[in-house]
């Protein structure tokens, strides 16, 4: 069964349409949500949150109707905002154990799944500091905490890196992804840094103009691209004109060749030359496109790295 589904979902501010009739369907894991600015990224998740109501269409969320049935499905639901939200004057145990008992847990049961909790997350010992006095990545912490206290069966995470120097990203990544995995949460994430949404993403979306672009598993966006990167120490310039002399459409780039890879041919080419030429072969490997190289070709076609 899908883990989120909606057919033709159309939201609209006055004269602006925010999503255009958008039909999705994604199976349980972990998803990545991209969109340029004003794609209807976040109108999407509001909606599927129950935040806003859209203006035609329906939408369902682990089976659950995000209007008809709201109240039950959000007992199901976690939600990471972007922004800062949390009280700074009580500690991160009253905190999360008060969202623990707002999503129905009874006092007792609310106060074990929080330390459980706050230990996932890497805040056991620092659960009953004031948050006035956190950092932004404890912070950060807490949010998820705060997602996660209830169990819940689909996690929504808006920009859950946001704020983080590139340690903090690391450690949240790496939490986001077992939390994934060791708990078996699907999970849809929001986040503007393609590179993050290819480490921990099984699955990405995108948006573009409150339409939906293109959906599927990461490593279709990712192929290889045809391309052999080959390093080298010693005289690249010579073994570039080598390669090209020899038939093979090459160009230079620092300390490697890329070499257009036409028949296995190529590697016996690359493989004497570098022989004949007394330079150490340090690498050569296939090449395969990043989110990043996608995002930068379909830029004229208004789809981008932005969030």
């Amino acid at each position: 069964m899908p883990i989120l589904e909606t057919r033709g979902l159309v939201k609209r501010y006055g004269s602006v349409t925010a999503l255009g009739g958008l039909d999705l369907s994604l199976e349980p894991g972990v998803i990545g949500l991209v969109g340029a600015n004003g794609a209807g990224k976040s109108t999407l998740i509001k909606i599927l949150l129950g935040l806003i109501d859209a203006t035609a269409g329906t939408a369902e969320v682990i089976g659950y109707d995000v209007v008809a049935q709201g109240p039950l499905l959000r007992q199901f639901v976690g939600y990471m905002p972007e922004h800062d939200c949390l009280p700074g004057d009580v500690s991160a145990t009253e905190f999360v154990a008060h969202m623990a008992q707002i999503n129905g847990l009874s006092r007792s049961a609310a106060r074990e799944r929080t330390a459980e909790t706050l230990r996932h997350v890497g805040l056991f010992e620092e659960r009953y500091r004031e948050m006035r006095g956190y950092s932004t990545g404890m912070k950060q912490r807490v949010k998820l905490a705060q997602a996660l206290v209830h169990d819940p069966r689909i996690l929504f995470l808006d920009e859950p890196t946001n704020g983080l120097d590139p340690a903090g990203r690391d450690e949240m990544l790496d939490l986001v992804r077992r939390t994934g995995n060791e708990f078996g949460i699907s999970i849809i994430m929001a986040s503007h840094l393609l590179g993050e949404i290819e480490r921990v993403c099984e699955h990405l979306v995108v948006i573009d103009a409150g339409h939906l672009m293109r959906s599927g598993p990461i490593r279709e966006f990712t192929a290889t691209t045809g391309t052999l990167a080959v390093e080298v120490d010693g005289d690249v310039s010579a073994l570039h004109q080598r390669l090209r002399e020899a038939g093979l459409e090459a160009a230079h780039e620092g300390r490697q060749v890329l070499v257009a890879l036409d028949g296995e041919a190529a590697y016996d080419i690359i493989r004497d030359a570098c022989d004949d030429l007394g330079v150490g072969l340090v690498r050569i490997e296939l090449l395969r496109r990043n989110l990043e190289d996608i995002f930068r070709e379909r830029a004229g076609e208004g789809v981008h790295a932005a969030s």
